[in-house]
C-alpha cells in the first residue's frame, strides 16, 4: 500500500475470479480515502489492516454492481454501508446480448447477497447522482459501469471502463456492438472541465490527467 497524496491510497490484490487467459491482469487495483469522517474504500479487495487503524467510519464505494470482491466479507465484518451501481434487470440483459426473456432469467446475478439482505445499508446510484461525500457519478461504457469524480482529492476513480492492461491507459476495448469508443470518449468529456489531477484506474495503476486527456481524445 501507498499513500498517493495526505488521505489517499492505493494498493493491488490478485483477483479472486482471475484464470489464466483472463482479459485483464491478475493484480488488480483498489483505493482509500480519509475523508476527516469516513473512511471511503473503493472496490476494495485485501484491504491492509493499517486503514481500519484510522478509526474512521467504513464506507464502500462500487464502481459497478461486478466489482463485488471483498464488499460482502467487509458488510458482514464491519456493518458498513454500500454504494454500488444496480445490478442488470432482465430487460437490460435482454438489450445489452440479445438474450431471450428465458435466458435473461431473473437478471443479473450480481449483489444477489446485498439485495436479499434487509439489514444492509445500500444505497443504489447512477449516472449524474452526488453521493453525499463529495464524489459525482459519470456512466461510462454502461450505465452501471461508473468512473467517479472525487471532489476533495481532485481525482478520478475508474471502473472498467478506463483501463490499462498493460498497452497503455485507454477505453476499455470490450465494448457491446451498438456502442462505440466516441460515445463513450463523449460522455466523459465533461471530466475535462474539472481540475482533475489523479486518475486511479480499478485496472491499471495511478495516473494524470494528461493520460486522461489523450484517453478521450
Amino acid at each position: 500500500m501507498r499513500e498517493l497524496r495526505s488521505g489517499l491510497w492505493h494498493w493491488q490484490a490478485p483477483h479472486p475470479e482471475w484464470e489464466a487467459g483472463s482479459r485483464w491482469p491478475r493484480e488488480v487495483s483498489s483505493y482509500a480515502v480519509d475523508d476527516g469522517e469516513r473512511l471511503l474504500l473503493f472496490d476494495p479487495l485485501s484491504v491492509p489492516d493499517e486503514l481500519f487503524e484510522l478509526e474512521r467510519e467504513p464506507v464502500m464505494v462500487l464502481t459497478a454492481p461486478w466489482h463485488e470482491r471483498d464488499a460482502q466479507n467487509l458488510v458482514e465484518r464491519l456493518g458498513a454501508p454500500i454504494y454500488a451501481p444496480p445490478p442488470d434487470t432482465a430487460q437490460d440483459l435482454m438489450q445489452k446480448y440479445g438474450i431471450t426473456a428465458e435466458q435473461a432469467g431473473d437478471g443479473s446475478p450480481d449483489l444477489v447477497w446485498l439485495r436479499a439482505a434487509d439489514a444492509v445499508e445500500w444505497h443504489p446510484y447512477g449516472d449524474g447522482d452526488r453521493l453525499p461525500f463529495g464524489i459525482v457519478a459519470f456512466a461510462g461504457r454502461e450505465h452501471n459501469d461508473m468512473v467517479l469524480w472525487l471532489d476533495g482529492q481532485n481525482a478520478v476513480v475508474c471502473g472498467d471502463t478506463l483501463v490499462d492492461f498493460g498497452d497503455g491507459f485507454g477505453i476499455a476495448g470490450w465494448l457491446r456492438a451498438n456502442v462505440t469508443r466516441e460515445q463513450v470518449a463523449e460522455g466523459l468529456r465533461p471530466l475535462l472541465d474539472l481540475p482533475v489531477e489523479l486518475v486511479l484506474p480499478v485496472h491499471g495503476t495511478p495516473t494524470d490527467r494528461a493520460a486522461l486527456e489523450q484517453a478521450l481524445s
